[in-house]
């Protein structure tokens, strides 16, 4: 098996860009028809897993985020330690400049939400949720583009948006933990130890990581941190290179293994079941109130002023260089497009707001300042370069 090149990565982002889009616009149609009631009964079902005395009891919603989406964030955990090691984070020149556009680009967008929610203790949770960036939506909106943008910057956005799933993970692992069990962390801890000993004894075999990185998750279930930071440690102890240095390893099998399953299964039905949202009684108010208005406005604005200003800098600064064939119109365009949260920042926005009034106001924000980002991006990179 071949290592996965860049332009092969690009078009699976694109096909699940349009899969995802596909489940959102679907969650949509369902939500505002005669089926919106069941709808929203379907996903509070409550669904219990395991054996008396030791059984799990959550509603289905609660298992697709904190069960099925261990695996997606399993495989973006492979996805950064492949890039970190073997792909375009491995150099520091080719490294700088994204992870200096997605310092920007989380930041710009928290300080606008955050400016906008300031007189609202309860809203400022929420801070972080137009700070993520979807990879999949972005890079397949780039890739329907084709050889109109070059590739160097199709690789600086999948670079970019790699780095920006590191930061939402580091957020969701720091900033939205509750009610903290000792215990179930010295477990977990116990299972992480036990992964990174697995992979200093060189054991290339998938299952033993897989059955460890299980015991971790039901750990970290129960810790109070989000259950998906299981699926990252896990993927980060895995090794890349095979035995005698071989560059098919362990987590290329796995990568390649469970991509596809990510991409048509897990983040479809994560779309269908977060992006749902009934537009009825609502008016332009609702998306004018701070938290929907603080999210689209984070994501239109704050993402392309955060990456293109801070991309700008570092180039102007020698610091970097600019990528490849690329006009600073198109860089801005890149980072217009940084501002499709979608993902990301649906699955931020379920652990800030877990009441259904406000969750439905954070999609609204997300689904209206994704919607934006990407059909301006699109314009943008569309028109006929000029140096």
């Amino acid at each position: 098996m071949k290592p996965e090149t860049h332009a092969t990565g690009i078009s699976r982002e694109a096909l699940a860009g349009l899969v995802l889009l596909i489940s959102a616009v679907l969650a949509l149609i369902v939500a505002n028809s005669s089926l919106g009631e069941g709808y929203t009964r379907l996903f509070d079902t409550r669904v219990s897993i395991g054996i008396a005395p030791l059984v799990l009891s959550k509603s289905l919603l609660h298992w697709i985020n904190d069960g099925l989406m261990v695996i997606f964030f399993f495989v973006v955990g492979l996805e950064i330690k492949r890039e970190l090691l073997a792909g375009a984070l491995a150099k520091r020149k080719t490294a700088m400049l994204p992870v200096i556009a997605a310092v920007g680009g989380m930041a710009m967008p928290a300080l606008i939400y955050t400016a906008f929610n300031w007189s609202n203790p309860i809203a400022l949770k929420g801070w972080a949720i137009p700070a993520a960036t979807d990879i999949a939506f972005a890079v397949g909106v780039m890739a329907a583009l084709g050889s109109r943008v070059p590739i160097a910057l199709k690789v600086f956005l999948l670079a970019l948006a790699i780095i920006d799933d590191l930061g939402a993970i580091l957020i969701i692992a720091f900033f939205y933990a509750s009610d903290l069990s000792l215990s179930a962390l010295a477990l977990a801890a116990a299972g992480g130890a036990a992964l990174f000993l697995l992979n200093a004894s060189n054991v290339m075999r998938v299952w033993p990581y897989l059955l460890v990185g299980f015991f971790v998750w039901l750990a970290v279930l129960n810790s109070g941190v989000h259950a998906t930071i299981a699926g990252v440690v896990t993927a980060l102890a895995v090794p890349l290179k095979g035995q005698r240095g071989s560059t098919s390893g362990p987590l290329e099998t796995l990568e390649h293994w469970l991509s596809p399953w990510v991409t048509f299964l897990i983040l479809p039905i994560f779309a269908f079941a977060n992006a749902g949202v009934s537009f009825a009684g609502m008016s332009a108010a609702n998306l004018l109130s701070p938290i929907p208005l603080g999210i689209a406005l984070g994501l239109i604005i704050g993402k392309p002023l955060g990456i293109y200003g801070f991309s700008r800098l570092a180039i102007a600064s020698g610091a970097c260089e600019k990528p490849a064939g690329a006009t600073d119109m198109q860089l801005f365009g890149a980072a217009i497009l940084g501002g499709i949260g979608f993902t990301m920042s649906l699955f931020i926005g379920m652990l800030a707001f877990p009441d259904p009034y406000t969750s439905a106001d954070v999609r609204l924000g997300v689904l209206a300042g994704s919607l934006v980002s990407a059909t301006a991006g699109y314009l943008v990179l569309s028109r006929r370069p000029t140096a």
